[in-house]
């Protein structure tokens, strides 16, 4: 799933009208398993200066890199985290687990050749799902489409439960680069293929 989208599922799915101040420990959480891939097309991009197709084709998957990013998203890992700092009583911590958890289990059914080692590194195994939410060989453009919808029904409940007009901002940005996008691809690319082909 896109990032933004674990974010704001997390959101309603973990945030409780009694605890608004765990809304920042669950967007951290969202968002840190996708970190490392984060920072792996800073430094390819910006200080490699490397090519987009050879960052995604390439560098993307490296074994350092692959190691990295496959453990920022082991369900054992995240159990052992929110385990441990349970029996601290680190709350924030805590939260941020369960968030990165919560992510995790999102990802499984919906990588086919970009899949994680969910389980690292207890084991290697990657679930090689029949559908991708990005790529249209794989039900990409469904996929996709059930993902906007459910980012955008998770907005409406998350909305009026949020105190700063920072987060509802951004809820509100994240939906509208979604639907614009998601119209875009159906609505222009299509006229632009055409235009390409009859030229």
């Amino acid at each position: 799933m896109n990032t933004p989208s674990h974010a704001i599922l997390n959101l309603a799915i973990l945030t409780a009208q009694q605890h608004p101040t765990a809304t920042l420990p669950i967007v951290v959480g969202a968002l840190l398993p996708d970190m490392p891939m984060f920072v792996m097309y800073f430094w390819a991009k910006f200080i490699c200066r490397q090519p987009e197709q050879k960052i995604w084709s390439n560098i993307y998957y490296h074994p350092f890199w692959q190691n990295i990013t496959h453990g920022f998203h082991s369900i054992p890992l995240a159990l052992i985290g929110i385990l441990i700092t349970h029996y601290l009583g680190y709350w924030y911590l805590e939260i941020i687990g369960i968030s990165a958890l919560v992510h995790s289990v999102f990802d499984f059914p919906v990588h086919n050749d970009d899949a994680h080692r969910h389980f690292f590194p207890f084991s290697h195994y990657r679930f090689i799902s029949p559908i991708s939410y990005w790529n249209p060989k794989y039900h990409g453009r469904v996929v996709s489409l059930i993902e906007k919808l459910l980012v955008l029904v998770a907005t409406l409940y998350v909305f009026p439960l949020q105190q700063s007009w920072i987060t509802k901002g951004l809820l509100i940005a994240v939906n509208f680069v979604y639907l614009t996008g998601y119209f875009y691809m159906r609505l222009f690319r299509p006229c632009q293929q055409i235009t390409v082909e009859n030229s």
